[in-house]
């Protein structure tokens, strides 16, 4: 059984050719629509924690593509408290022909694969979000033309956006440097992890310099401070956290042409600003968009609905650079 739990689960040619995929129903949607390519199928969308993108952008996903999607908000299951995760996930697999769970703890996610007879999305976890982990490496692939070799610049919170960023970056030779507070870096797990994925090539580095991690970078990437589940520490977090907000004097430091992302919400006025949010670099709202786009390669490929007809190897760059990003130099790790 094929689930999508975590970037690190897929090989780089199978996330390639996921990123290919997505290009490629993109750009028919836009044309002409998709085909119905999941027609006749339906999605169960199981939510412990609210959300508009990770709702919408699934609904719609299996919409363009023929299919029926349904939500079940937390009072309706209580995963794993009015009812076992065991007996959900088959009983929802008796059901449905796939399920897409956001969930705080990671185990129920992991829970829901082991025991569905059907393929199982992970739409967010308090330990990664891999599908929002696609959607990035989709808009950067798209601005860029490649992915290799691109560093990455993250300031902010090292929560479960930036573990599938990580692991991401380590599957495509991306560089990584991470600007966070002493006290809220990656965890030291989820390095060796990437850094073992990555065959040992991995480039990370971890500081509490924010002009140090985003100086020279292609890509600029924050999130907010607080995540749900998090708001009894939001003072104190907006205590320390200030030097790591991307304004316009942060952002002076990183390459002339670096863009901008978040992957909302965003506390405009704390981790950015609204002229760099609103700013020619931003790329907040493409990127938003391609979380449909991104995961509706993911449900046409666990389906194995995936089209005859083979999607381009490279795109074009939204906005090409004069030279290719030089590939990044090996960790000393």
């Amino acid at each position: 059984m094929k689930h999508f739990l975590d970037i690190a689960d897929w090989t780089r040619t199978d996330l390639q050719a996921l990123l290919d995929q997505a290009v490629a129903l993109k750009k028919e949607h836009k044309k002409h629509g998709n085909a119905p390519l999941l027609k006749g199928k339906t999605l169960a969308l199981v939510f412990q924690k609210p959300s508009l993108r990770t709702r919408v952008s699934f609904e719609l996903a299996m919409h363009h593509v023929g299919g029926y999607a349904f939500y079940l908000s937390p009072q309706e299951i209580g995963l794993g408290k009015r009812e076992s995760i065991a007996d959900v996930a088959r009983v929802l697999g008796g059901y449905a022909d796939m399920v897409m769970a956001r969930t705080f703890d990671h185990a129920h996610i992991t829970g829901l694969a082991e025991w569905s007879p059907v393929p199982v999305i992970n739409g967010l976890t308090d330990y990664n979000h891999p599908c929002q982990g696609m959607a990035d490496l989709l808009t950067m692939y798209e601005e860029f033309g490649q992915l290799e070799g691109l560093h990455l610049a993250y300031l902010g919170d090292s929560n479960n956006v930036l573990t599938s960023l990580i692991m991401g970056a380590a599957q495509f030779g991306i560089k990584v440097t991470v600007g966070s507070p002493a006290g809220y870096q990656p965890q030291e797990s989820v390095i060796q992890k990437a850094y073992d994925l990555s065959g040992g090539t991995l480039d990370i580095t971890v500081t509490t310099d924010p002009v140090a991690a985003i100086t020279g970078a292609d890509v600029v990437y924050t999130d907010t401070w607080t995540s749900m589940g998090q708001e009894a520490e939001a003072e104190d977090r907006r205590q320390v956290f200030p030097p790591f907000q991307v304004n316009d004097d942060l952002l002076a430091h990183a390459a002339e042409h670096a863009i901008v992302m978040h992957c909302l919400p965003a506390h405009r006025g704390e981790e950015i600003t609204d002229a760099v949010a609103d700013g020619p670099q931003s790329r907040l709202f493409p990127q938003a968009e391609n979380r449909l786009h991104a995961q509706k390669a993911i449900l046409v490929e666990l389906l194995g609905a995936t089209p005859k007809t083979k999607a381009p190897q490279e795109v074009k760059a939204a906005k090409a650079l004069k030279k290719a990003p030089k590939k990044a130099k090996k960790s000393k790790k």
